[in-house]
């Protein structure tokens, strides 16, 4: 019905050589437009062939799968075919080709995701074996009696109890991973409950803290079949068990908490995650572990089961190592003696051009279907939390996009693609990434959050709504296609595998293959576009730091400053061996502006204007209220802090305006400052500057 795998093959090597060489007077874009008509009346078939009550039956199921990646393979196949086409290739004009181009390879990106939906639905019970999502068989020997003997253990969890079990099965789960401990003993049938859960649907089982459970089957979505002591039976969450031969109420100590806790998980793209042993492991840690008020707020409904404390926010808490603050410090040498991401052009008299491995542009979209909090908790700010992220480090700053959302439809979040003008640069969708990380396994990690405020206890925090990853190289080290993903987010945090956001949502799915493909598109997810760059946007993001991730509407003002700082250290300087203070307050404070968001659109003018004008506008406008009295603290996703501020910068301002300059602000006896601190004027590079990580 459909042809074969060779077909399409065929087709699409016919489809390229006629694409490029434009024979027989043919359109190259119209061929391949023809091709994606194909594909489509292809793929409409698949999907009422998958919704026949026949498609249960695991032999269809294992044929349609195929069918389905054979497919994906062509749609694929067609796409770059696509995007390489050009308008010179055309044997005659067209007329709006770039349109008809763009709009062509969007209806086949839609193509390539049912059909990854599809094959994820008919991959999910186990019915086919061997095959990936990428539709790669993988039916060695070795797998085949993996998956017996996984088939094995699935009939003992769920039978009756055995006195003993065998070595080899004793074997067979020391080659298992070690993330889950309950997982990891089959022979484990009673566990005791950790803490107070209630029935959040039909078929759950509600129990205190201290209660023990018989476990009858372990399911593989974390919720498992229990029976308590009065012989009620039900679901239970996982997460609230802990074996009976810990003890009751046994804490793990210090010592032993911080040394057996062994993440060994795998992130979005499979990448294995090692054994944390950097500095900041604390606070991944901290969001793993001291899950009391989450854990609460679940149990009340407040939130779902997949949410976190955010790991990212705990980790901008530990100090400025992952701030913007610090990658916009120049870089030292291991000798101290030079610098290594900043150097002179003499012949252009200006900063060289640091080309980087990793150097784009990303467009935040829009979150789609993000479960919303219960009315116990009022959100204060709703956003997305991005760095660059190799599976188990940080290895960049952590940037924060507002988001902002409608009341007629809550579970969407939407960012600004331009911010222009008034509008803070805090909800700029548009953002600068760049890294020299050598890593295979570099992508971006992208942590969705909410700030709230507790209505009963007034408590504030930062819950984690869910987390995904983008990773930049394919296995060969080639950058990933510049365009629009839609990625699905993972409950739980990124040292946690196989977490859903909202677990609710996948129990309630019926086995049918339609059925389960409805209930993939209600999970959350996250779009997002890189873009690629013109000869401009390179040039421009070369004169930035080597690491940096940030807003793309003040990157003017990052590139003055760092224009500023290369005249100061290498044009200026008498001696280039001198450690002496340097007067200059722009040096002195400028970094600061980068946590202050709000100061930094104060600061934000026509890219045109001079550096001559910078000077003039800094001293005008940041530089007297970093000092003044009458300026509160910033506080983050506090609305009166921040309403408070925005008055004063704003009066400031505007009395600036009236009088021409910040001048009179500063004589004048209403105007309070604090304390003159010498270091206000002073730029102590020496101090500030980065240790390179080889000196370390």
């Amino acid at each position: 019905m459909f042809g074969t795998r060779g077909d399409d093959g065929v087709q699409s090597v016919r489809l390229l050589s006629d694409a490029m060489s434009g024979r027989r007077g043919r359109s190259p874009l119209q061929g391949a437009q023809r091709r994606g008509r194909e594909l489509r009346l292809q793929v409409e078939a698949l999907l009422s062939d998958s919704k026949e009550r026949g498609a249960l039956d695991p032999a269809k199921r294992k044929y349609l799968f195929q069918r389905c990646m054979e497919l994906k393979k062509s749609v694929d196949e067609n796409t770059s075919v696509l995007q390489n086409l050009k308008k010179a290739d055309e044997p005659a004009p067209v007329g709006n080709y770039n349109q008809r181009k763009e709009e062509e390879e969007k209806q086949l990106l839609t193509l390539s995701q049912q059909l990854q939906k599809l094959a994820a639905v008919l991959s999910q019970d186990n019915v086919i074996k061997g095959y990936n999502v990428d539709g790669k068989c993988q039916n060695s020997p070795q797998t085949e009696q993996e998956n017996e003997e996984e088939e094995e253990e699935d009939e003992e969890s769920s039978g009756e109890e055995d006195a003993e079990e065998d070595d080899d099965d004793d074997d067979n789960d020391e080659e298992e991973d070690d993330d889950d401990e309950l997982e990891d003993q089959p022979t484990i049938k009673e566990c005791i409950t950790v803490g107070d859960f209630v029935a959040q649907q039909e078929g759950d089982l509600t129990f205190k803290k201290g209660e023990v459970l018989l476990i009858l089957d372990k399911k593989p979505d974390g919720w498992w079949m229990a029976k308590n002591s009065k012989g009620e039976r039900g679901l239970v969450p996982k997460t609230y068990l802990m074996a009976c031969n810990k003890g009751v109420g046994q804490e793990p100590s210090e010592e032993e908490s911080e040394e057996d806790i062994e993440v060994v998980d795998e992130t979005a793209d499979r990448t294995e995650i090692k054994k944390r042993t950097d500095s900041h492991w604390s606070a991944v840690r901290k969001a793993i572990t001291e899950n009391n008020t989450i854990d609460v707020l679940a149990t009340m409904g407040a939130v779902p089961a997949g949410f976190r404390p955010s790991t990212l926010s705990q980790l901008l808490e530990e100090g400025n190592q992952f701030q913007a603050s610090y990658f916009i410090q120049p870089e030292l040498t291991p000798s101290q003696l030079a610098f290594t991401d900043i150097v002179w052009n003499p012949e252009k008299d200006t900063i060289q051009p640091r080309p980087t491995r990793v150097s784009l542009i990303l467009t935040l979209w829009s979150c789609k279907m993000i479960p919303l909090p219960g009315v116990s908790i009022q959100v204060l700010s709703r956003h997305v939390r991005l760095c660059l992220f190799d599976g188990n480090r940080v290895l960049s700053n952590i940037h924060t996009v507002r988001a902002t959302w409608q009341p007629k439809n809550p579970k969407t979040w939407t960012f600004s693609p331009r911010v222009t003008g008034i509008l803070p640069s805090l909800l700029d969708g548009d953002c600068f990434i760049r890294s020299n990380s050598s890593s295979t396994d570099i992508g971006i990690l992208f942590e969705l959050g909410i700030t709230y405020i507790r209505n009963s206890t007034g408590e504030r925090g930062e819950l984690s709504c869910g987390w995904t990853f983008l990773k930049l190289f394919d296995s060969s080290g080639i950058p990933v296609s510049s365009k629009t993903y839609e990625l699905l987010l993972n409950g739980g945090t990124p040292y946690e595998r196989g977490i859903e956001v909202d677990p609710s949502i996948s129990r309630r799915a019926s086995s049918g293959v339609f059925h389960q493909m409805i209930t993939l598109k209600k999970q959350p997810q996250l779009l997002v576009k890189l873009r690629s760059l013109s000869t401009r946007s390179k040039g421009i993001l070369n004169l930035l730091p080597e690491t940096l991730i940030g807003s793309m509407c003040y990157i003017h003002l990052l590139i003055f400053y760092r224009q500023i700082l290369s005249d100061v250290l290498l044009k200026d300087r008498i001696s280039m061996q001198s450690a002496d203070l340097i007067s200059n307050p722009i040096l002195a404070t400028f970094p600061k502006l980068m946590e202050q968001p709000d100061l930094m659109d104060a600061l934000r003018r026509d890219q045109e204007f001079l550096k001559s004008v910078f000077f003039l506008v800094y001293h005008d406008c940041v530089f007297p209220l970093l000092q003044s009295t009458f300026l509160p603290e910033h506080k983050w996703a506090d609305e009166e802090s921040e309403a408070s501020r925005w008055k004063v910068i704003a009066d400031f301002l505007k009395r600036n305006q009236e009088k021409d300059s910040a001048l009179y602000s500063l004589l004048s006896s209403e105007s309070v400052h604090k304390a003159f601190d010498i270091s206000e004027i002073t730029y102590d590079f020496l101090g500030q500057a980065r240790k390179s990580s080889a000196s370390v």
